[in-house]
């Protein structure tokens, strides 16, 4: 009896089928213990003594793997082929040691890049020993995790109140971040001008661009004004030009190598839209294998970027087949990854057969359009290169004071561009003098005439350098070394549930609180968000895995100067710690004023200082004069800028009905509108929803804030008002005790009854919570037989028609408001005479009851220890 254990259960049930009855395969559902959230789970003065805790859920799966263990002769542990899956496995063993289940028993492990026959049974014919150096490199890498995170997020916590925690690598992630924001706010855009000409030498019109004027040459950024652009026009028009060359260059274009976890990540963000933790769900199932078909890509946690000599001749012979002999290259391609450690499943990402070509599979849409990615970047890896004809052609007048250029490619064989090419990633349009060309040039002659048809001058200005998309921001780390390819994912996602950043159109933006926490780490622990330092460290994490540093003088090597840090930042004052952050953050919480006045006085009192302050609900502005004035703002300043009120109060004008004045304040929680109602004792207030700025709002649009929550109606069903109003997770409509989201504020104010009472009834029919499952969605009137009425309610698995004690659900594709009472009985007259033998059942059980409640009783009670017994 031999017992395998792998993390999912679609992995084992993918294996279970290559293995013979001798085979018991059992999943660990991942990770089954770890370090608990709370100090002293690593002790530093205890030689780093880790405490692991199992995870809740995975008890009864380790009790289930516990009781096979101990009748099987063999256990395999046959987890993920990296550190990660090494960590997993050494957990089982551990933990199976410790339930004392393996007395006589061998245990082995196995690795397999790829979840087919053929490499599972190689696998289970060459096992060997737990790689401990893999698991101290795990060690290691948790408890820095750890130390860092519990170190220094409660001195984030005291010293800079609302800032969430702060982690060893996304701490860093997030400074990249940051750092190209404040790139982006420096930046001081330059303007410059095109001059293009449309030329004709005995040929179809060609486009030409000025490279020479008054005999210098010309660089994009050298034509700086209009006055500048025009006298290059005037001596174009004023020259008679002549081709002095024509020079066509062959040239090759070779693949890219088959990808890699970043480079997956990246492309599957640029062609597809996904994010990376979207990328690594989809690339997870086919790596395990869909329905029968076993795994369809191999291992997709790698930086390596080689292939096997199996899928290379695979993909040669698809190739030959599909393209032609003249797409497949002379000799095979081989890829070298360029990092200088590479994790330890080094094959690259491939599908697990060439042959298997994407239209002859039928999966679900992530699925299939991944898939497709990685088949067709693998093949297009081992193709032909592209050649291209580039044709540079000089056009000059007899003086040589002006000149033209021209410049054009042909592809004179497309090669694995026939399948495949990659991604780009947006550039900033910085004026340099770089062509990329596709544009194709008719046939010209050297010496023929070129006569001028069309000048164009153009004005453009230089752009910031693009704000990251996960596909940049994973390369970026990438070619830092910070993060291996299994912690992209989730760095990304941890940086956008801390909300240190928000997405908008897939970029990366900065949020205040973000900034505030990265400008702390710079001032205080500026070694620890250093890229160098970081990607220093994963390289030490990789010594630890090949055997050549011991993982506990890693340790203590960090933790001697982190602990010595993170103890002097403890000391610090909080006043000391903002007037740094004032300094460091100055040009973006006080950006300069255009009258040149001192950006930081405070524009209600106008004697104070504005400065960061904080408190439990995390940091504002506000006055240094408090209490005195009670001037604050949120930390983040656009508005204010934008609208020229400086983020103070103001009056947007009086209530037309009660006659009482209607402002907007800007509060530590942001910005808000207030008023009076007359005889009330509170200011009604309502605060600006997502989307709507400080600096244009009207009063209009604060009147109507103000008037919410409104009465859209009745409901038809049961009398009772359904209202619309702004909560806490946004705008909704409501009726006895149902929120129903709407699309955005501006429906709140236009929801109708009918679109109102859909709103309603599909989230009850979805969701239904606590209370509204005794609310019928619809009265559909008495039913004959006994008048009792016939209903429609929202149920856990769907919408259902209800009579008495008969429910029957409603048809697949039936919307709730569409059902009459007509159709309902039907279904339910179908669904009472599927179930009367159960309740004749149950009568004589209902009357015994009642002649002996007394007997009952000592009855009950006797039988709960019988029942303890019997389950132990």
């Amino acid at each position: 009896m031999n017992l395998v254990v792998v993390e999912s259960p679609a992995k084992a049930k993918t294996i279970n089928k290559y293995l013979g009855p001798d085979y018991t395969v059992l999943a660990s559902y991942g990770h089954v213990r770890d370090l608990p959230s709370k100090d002293g789970s690593v002790l530093p003065d205890d030689d780093f003594a880790m405490s692991w805790e199992i995870d809740a859920k995975a008890s009864k799966r380790l009790s289930e793997i516990a009781e096979v263990a101990k009748r099987s002769d063999r256990v395999i542990l046959a987890t993920d082929p990296d550190r990660e899956g090494e960590a997993i496995s050494w957990h089982v063993l551990e933990i199976l040691t410790k339930k004392k289940v393996l007395k006589d028993t061998q245990v082995q492990r196995v690795t397999f890049n790829a979840i087919t026959k053929s490499a599972v049974l190689e696998a289970m014919a060459a096992p060997r020993d737990l790689d401990m150096e893999l698991v101290e490199a795990y060690l290691a890498r948790r408890a820095l995790d750890y130390l860092v995170g519990f170190t220094l997020s409660p001195v984030l916590w005291r010293k800079l109140p609302g800032a969430r925690s702060a982690g060893r690598v996304q701490s860093v992630a997030l400074r990249i971040v940051v750092d190209r924001e404040m790139e982006i706010e420096k930046f001081k855009a330059q303007e410059y001008w095109s001059v293009e000409a449309d030329l004709a030498a005995d040929s179809p019109p060609f486009t030409a661009r000025l490279v020479k004027h008054a005999g210098k040459r010309v660089q994009r950024l050298d034509i700086i004004s209009e006055a500048m652009a025009t006298a290059a026009r005037d001596a174009i028009n004023a020259g008679v030009f002549k081709i002095n060359s024509v020079e066509k260059k062959p040239v090759k274009r070779a693949p890219s190598p088959p990808f890699m976890t970043s480079t997956l990540q990246q492309e599957a963000s640029r062609k597809l839209g996904f994010t990376a933790q979207r990328t690594m769900q989809a690339a997870q199932k086919l790596y395990e294998g869909v329905d029968d078909q076993g795994g369809l890509i191999t291992y997709m946690r790698t930086d390596g970027l080689s292939v096997s000599p199996e899928g290379i001749a695979q993909a040669r012979e698809v190739i030959g087949e599909r393209f032609g002999p003249a797409y497949v290259p002379e000799n095979p391609r081989y890829y070298k990854t360029k990092a200088k450690n590479a994790q330890e499943a080094h094959e690259a990402i491939r599908p697990t057969n060439m042959a298997r070509a994407p239209e002859t599979l039928r999966l679900e849409s992530d699925l299939q359009r991944l898939y497709e990615l990685i088949w067709k970047r693998t093949i297009a890896s081992q193709m032909e290169s592209a050649r291209l004809d580039r044709t540079t052609v000089e056009i000059e007048e007899p003086s040589g004071q002006t000149g033209l250029r021209a410049t054009g490619q042909v592809v004179a064989f497309d090669g694995f561009m026939a399948v495949y090419e990659e991604g780009r990633d947006d550039k900033p349009k910085t004026g340099d003098d770089d062509e990329d060309d596709t544009t194709r040039l008719p046939a010209l002659k050297e010496g023929a005439t070129a006569k001028v048809e069309a000048i164009r001058t153009e004005q453009h200005f230089t752009e910031p350098p693009p704000r990251y998309s996960e596909a940049t921001l994973v390369k970026k780390l990438e070619e830092l070394g910070i993060g291996r390819p299994s912690t992209y994912a989730s760095i990304l996602t941890t940086l956008r549930d801390r909300e240190y950043v928000r997405m908008d159109k897939n970029r990366f933006y900065p949020e205040d609180k973000g900034r505030l926490v990265t400008a702390f780490l710079e001032q205080f622990f500026r070694k620890w968000v250093e890229y160098d330092f970081t990607a220093a460290l994963e390289n030490r994490l990789d010594e630890v895995s090949a055997g050549e540093l011991n993982w506990k003088v890693l340790l203590r090597d960090f933790w001697t100067d982190f602990h010595a840090a993170t103890s002097a930042a403890g000391e610090l004052r909080t006043t000391a710690i903002l007037d740094a952050l004032n300094e460091s953050l100055g040009p973006h919480i006080f950006p300069q004023k255009e009258d040149g006045s001192d950006p930081r006085e405070c524009p209600l009192c106008h004697q104070g200082q504005l400065s960061l302050k904080t408190s439990r609900f995390g940091a504002f502005i506000g006055c240094s004069r408090y209490p005195e004035c009670k001037y604050t703002r949120p930390v983040a300043s656009p508005d204010a800028a934008e609208g020229g009120a400086d983020g103070g109060d103001r009056e947007l004008g009086v209530d037309p009905v009660t006659g009482q004045p209607v402002s907007l304040k800007i509060g530590r929680f942001g910005p808000y509108v207030e008023t009076m109602p007359p005889g009330e004792e509170k200011p009604k207030r309502s605060s600006l929803p997502k989307g709507w700025s400080p600096a244009s709002l009207q009063l209009e649009q604060a009147l109507r804030l103000l008037a919410l929550p409104r009465e859209v109606g009745m409901h038809p069903e049961d009398g009772k008002p359904i209202t619309a109003g702004l909560g806490r997770y946004g705008p909704f409509v409501q009726h006895a005790g149902t929120y129903a989201n709407v699309s955005d504020i501006d429906e709140v104010f236009e929801v109708g009854l009918n679109r109102a009472v859909a709103l309603l009834a599909e989230k009850r029919a979805g969701r239904p919570g606590r209370g509204a499952a005794t609310a019928p969605l619809k009265e559909l009137g008495e039913h004959p037989e006994d008048k009792a009425p016939v209903q429609v309610m929202a149920g856990r698995f769907g919408p259902y028609v209800k009579w008495g004690k008969v429910n029957a659900t409603l048809p697949k594709g039936t919307a709730p408001e569409d059902m009459t009472l007509e159709a309902a009985i039907p279904l339910l007259a179908e669904r009472a005479a599927k179930a009367p033998a159960a309740k004749a059942k149950k009568a004589p059980a209902k009357k015994a009851a009642a002649k002996k409640p007394a007997a009952k009783k000592p009855a009950a009670k006797k039988a709960a220890p019988k029942k303890a017994a019997k389950a132990d």
